[in-house]
């Protein structure tokens, strides 16, 4: 079997995901946000799963659309938690880039997907 990237990184981010709501939980007390992220983190790599296996082309583009937009609502709910200091620029910045990553790799699959429907 070949290597899938974007399943193998949203797998990642994922766990780094998990990680960082049991760290929010445990040394931060904040269980609203951990859970809000969680939700959204973890949804991208799910929908992304769901995607290889699609039915069709457009269901394909259909869960790689709902993945991307898990991936911005990721964003906003790491940009939040950095801004309200349950997170340091370190860990923001890193895992931040990790989301980043997996929104740019997702546009790119979705715009081929577009393309090559036509």
């Amino acid at each position: 079997m070949q290597n899938n990237i974007i399943l193998d990184k949203s797998f990642e981010f994922a766990v780094r995901i998990v990680n960082l709501k049991k760290y929010l939980i445990k040394f931060k007390n904040e269980r609203i946000m951990a859970n809000q992220l969680m939700r959204s983190g973890t949804s991208i790599g799910a929908n992304i799963t769901e995607a290889d296996q699609a039915q069709s082309k457009a269901d394909f583009i259909s869960k790689m659309g709902i993945a991307n937009k898990e991936a911005h609502e990721t964003r906003y709910w790491l940009k939040l938690l950095h801004k309200t200091d349950y997170i340091n620029d370190k860990e923001y910045s890193s895992i931040l880039e990790d989301c980043q990553e997996l929104i740019r790799i997702l546009q790119a699959i979705i715009k081929s997907a577009k393309s090559n429907n036509q």
